[in-house]
């Protein structure tokens, strides 16, 4: 006989094979016992949770010829075999994906009319049904609510809303659970047993878990591991190895980096995870994943039962929730979201990651009220570390005495003539901002100040205090950069405006010493637009 993949060499035969769908396999074998078949059932859940296996199991128990006392089928009579090799001509079993038209169903009802050669019941199967069309789900309406009393329906679907209300309303429904991971985790152990195969405990529950909820799944990834150590026992490090995951140690470390400020520790075990050749959408989910662990053990004190981890994983989890804030974590999160959306079809994924890993080291890169509150939990953090947190001392301080208090900086006037492409410029700068590419907007709207200098040209001024990391000023900074943005200006105004770039390393904000046109001219009743 050919090989047989172990989802389909294990599928449960009876009802006590059945594994983390107590509450369903309970209520049919009662209705068995006490002969009180439904005409239709509707069996939903998500993928691998056992609905046509199930289907199949109840097909069998109520044909068979010599029912055990609990309602599940003997497996030895002549229906019972028939129904397992897919002889049996009761049992019908009709994918939908691919035969979802009115003629399938009018064959169904065709069919229906004649009773079965043997056994009780003739059983359909519809698998997949939320893929039938509307005229075929209205076709079966009538035969679905009273069908012969030697005819049961069962559907089976992984997307129970898009069936029509007048079908769900007709059948007895049942929700299939996803499989828990000590669940998974036992039934695979069970099975590795029988097949006399070694896997670490360490490594079942891993590939428990990685299955999602999801029995056939594990089952899958359990042999795909299986067939690249075939021989071997089965470790935990060969099973990330094969799946391409990366251990919760490296998210530890990169969290740390991250805490910290740490930009090239960040960088550095990104370069690692990259040559070892892991997928990158992977590690992006599974880091949110570290991530919000994180947050529902640092939100609450009795979470360790709901965290599916390693004891030692967990000691390294409650020492980083001590380290950072439950706020700066749902930034972390809210950041990994939106990149894990991005790289999904991005040619260039690890720039991107790159760059969400920055963000996340560096708040003030960003203006938004998250990041605001985790640049304040980093300087509270430095504060409580004893690091002095002091004032930039204004120009030309000689040392005097703090009650003597220092004159006020003076803002440098605009230019008595700002050519008129300047004022269109400044009144209309979201504009600006819109028609830039992503990477180029997101460093330009950091800029400080915008102004005009003697000469007329817009000059922009990026305040990057000695010893800061900020880095937008010098890359707008960029010929190809500034070209971007005269040839954006250009097509938006129809005239020629020469761009001017300047970093402010002095410690005093630019606002204070230089005149914003922006302001300026809203002032003066020159309209500008506000960024939506």
């Amino acid at each position: 006989m050919s090989y047989m993949a172990l989802y389909r060499k294990f599928r449960p035969q009876t009802f006590d094979d059945v594994k983390g769908q107590d509450h369903i396999v309970k209520t049919l074998q009662n209705q068995i016992k006490n002969d009180r078949i439904g005409h239709a059932y509707l069996f939903t859940g998500t993928r691998g949770t056992g609905k046509t296996t199930v289907a199949k199991i109840l097909a069998r128990a109520i044909n068979c010829e010599n029912p055990n006392e609990d309602g599940s089928p003997c497996m030895e009579c002549a229906m019972c075999k028939a129904i397992t090799d897919g002889t049996s001509m009761n049992v019908i079993e009709m994918d939908a994906a691919s035969n979802n038209g009115v003629d399938d169903i009018r064959t169904i009802r065709e069919e229906v009319q004649y009773q079965p050669t043997e056994g009780k019941y003739k059983v359909y199967i519809i698998d997949e049904a939320h893929m039938l069309t509307d005229a075929a789900e209205n076709a079966l309406l009538k035969t679905l609510e009273e069908p012969p009393s030697y005819v049961v329906f069962i559907l089976a679907t992984t997307e129970v809303d898009r069936l029509q209300i007048t079908i769900r309303s007709r059948c007895q429904r049942y929700d299939f659970h996803r499989i828990s991971i000590d669940t998974i985790a036992a039934r695979l152990t069970d099975l590795m047993n029988q097949e006399g195969i070694e896997v670490e405990d360490k490594a079942i529950r891993y590939i428990a878990k990685a299955g999602d909820g999801s029995m056939r799944d594990a089952l899958s990834l359990m042999e795909q591991c299986i067939a690249f150590y075939m021989g071997q026992t089965l470790t935990y490090d060969n099973v990330l190895k094969v799946l391409g995951a990366i251990d919760t140690e490296v998210f530890s470390r990169l969290t740390r980096s991250i805490v910290n400020g740490q930009i090239t520790g960040a960088i550095s075990i990104l370069e690692d995870i990259i040559n070892q050749g892991r997928d990158l959408n992977k590690f992006v989910n599974d880091f949110t994943w570290y991530l919000r662990n994180l947050m529902l053990l640092k939100s609450s004190d009795d979470m360790e039962d709901a965290l599916e981890m390693s004891s030692e994983n967990l000691a390294l989890l409650k020492e980083e929730a001590q380290m950072v804030d439950t706020e700066v974590l749902m930034r972390y999160i809210q950041v990994l979201s939106v990149l894990s959306n991005d790289i999904k079809f991005a040619s260039q994924k690890r720039v991107l990651i790159e760059i969400a890993l920055i963000k996340l080291c560096k708040p003030e890169m960003e203006q938004d009220m998250s990041a605001l509150l985790n640049r304040m939990a980093n300087l509270e953090k430095k504060v409580e570390s004893g690091v002095p947190v002091v004032m930039a001392s204004p120009v030309g301080d000689t040392g005097a005495t703090p009650s003597v208090a220092a004159a006020p900086v003076k803002k440098e006037p605009l230019p008595a003539a700002v050519p008129e492409e300047v004022k269109q410029v400044s009144a209309r700068w979201s504009s600006v901002l819109g028609k830039m590419p992503p990477n180029i907007k997101m460093y330009l709207k950091e800029v400080s100040t915008v102004t005009v200098n003697e000469s007329g040209e817009l000059l922009l001024i990026f305040d990057q205090p000695q010893g800061s990391e900020r880095i937008a000023g010098d890359f707008v900074n960029r010929p190809e950069v500034i070209d971007e943005i005269e040839q954006a200006i250009e097509s938006m105004i129809q005239k020629k405006v020469v761009v001017k770039v300047e970093i402010n390393s002095s410690g005093i904000s630019s606002q204070n010493t230089k005149t914003d046109v922006r302001d300026f001219f809203a002032n003066v009743g020159i309209e500008i637009e506000q960024e939506e």
